[in-house]
């Protein structure tokens, strides 16, 4: 299977290490940056191109998509023109979708958007827990996720990439990168309550909105959903309250958590492997490399893969509510 990789910044760079963990090594490059192709033929041994066209002349099998989420849409067409089957980085726009849906339902390929959390071993056992019932009926969850923006890349400045743009600023886009494993866990909600806004000063990018918070009501239970690119220390910090127990998970822990008044609390411990090389120490390559591995399965073995396009429109629906919200101080109800 030859696999081109679309973008070879810190996204694509990071999928052909995790091809290449998964011993896959029949991979080749596009992207217009002459550095970035240097930089990925030096590091890691692979043909590159500075053209779309002459890429996709060497016959490849599938593409993976790690370009900025604004032109995510141009590839993806370009994989349902060439019938291909392609993995697409995170989104935050969803431009074109409805007709990339119904053309790639109508090409019968397959469409796998990335999912990486969901691949997290600390969620993994979160999602056993909560659906074998061992905190009984959910009442509400609390999670925030941040990281100072500057810190996401310390190798160059923020300016440089797609997260200091006002549409694909970094609070917005992890909003549904954290909602695409939260409504696997916990369901769609009915309406959301939203905030979001500018709070400091971010040399390089002045023009993103910085915090973004949400009360996400789903009936029964709400979710306080945090976001933020202002965290000086990288966090990912989970609540969750259920008529039988608690859990709380800290990622900055190798355990989950568990309180029920039976046994008290418990620590259910996981392992990880290291991050790579200039991350924050909790971004493990782990999730990255079993996503591969779950895409690469999918196509072997004509299954789908975790997440699809519909769901992943649902979810930067929920995004868009929660924007309307925040802009017209509303709480608005979601039609699914």
């Amino acid at each position: 299977m030859k696999i081109l990789i679309i973008g070879l910044g810190s996204m694509g760079k990071r999928r052909i290490r995790n091809l290449k963990a998964l011993n896959i090594s029949d991979i080749c490059g596009f992207d217009q940056r002459a550095d970035r192709r240097k930089e990925a033929e030096d590091l890691y041994g692979i043909k590159t191109y500075s053209t779309f066209e002459d890429a996709l002349a060497t016959k490849v099998d599938a593409l993976v998509i790690s370009v900025p989420p604004d032109i995510h849409h141009v590839y993806m067409k370009h994989a349902i023109k060439e019938q291909l089957p392609f993995f697409v980085e995170a989104s935050v726009v969803d431009d074109d979708m409805d007709s990339i849906i119904k053309d790639v339902e109508q090409a019968g390929i397959l469409a796998a958007p990335s999912s990486t959390m969901t691949f997290h071993p600390a969620i993994k056992k979160i999602m056993s827990f909560v659906t074998e019932g061992v905190l009984g009926k959910i009442t509400n969850v609390i999670y925030h996720s941040g990281q100072y923006l500057p810190d996401w890349h310390t190798y160059e400045t923020v300016k440089e990439f797609y997260v200091s743009n006002k549409s694909t600023g970094g609070a917005r886009e992890i909003v549904p990168f954290e909602l695409t494993w939260l409504v696997k866990l916990l369901g769609f909600p009915a309406a959301v309550t939203g905030l979001f806004k500018k709070t400091i000063e971010i040399t390089g990018a002045e023009e993103i909105d910085d915090t973004y918070n949400a009360l996400f009501d789903y009936g029964s239970f709400i979710l306080n959903l945090s976001i933020d690119v202002v965290s000086r220390l990288a966090t990912r910090k989970l609540l969750i309250n259920g008529s039988e127990g608690q859990l709380q998970w800290d990622w900055n822990d190798d355990y989950i958590t568990v309180y029920t008044p039976d046994q008290g609390s418990l620590k259910h411990h996981f392992s990880l492997i290291d991050a790579q090389a200039g991350y924050n120490k909790n971004i493990t390559e782990q999730m990255y490399i079993e996503e591969m591995d779950a895409f690469i399965q999918s196509i072997n073995q004509n299954r789908p893969f975790v997440n699809d396009l519909r769901q992943d429109h649902k979810v930067l629906k929920l995004l868009y509510a929660l924007e309307e919200s925040g802009n017209n101080a509303k709480t608005v109800k979601i039609e699914w």
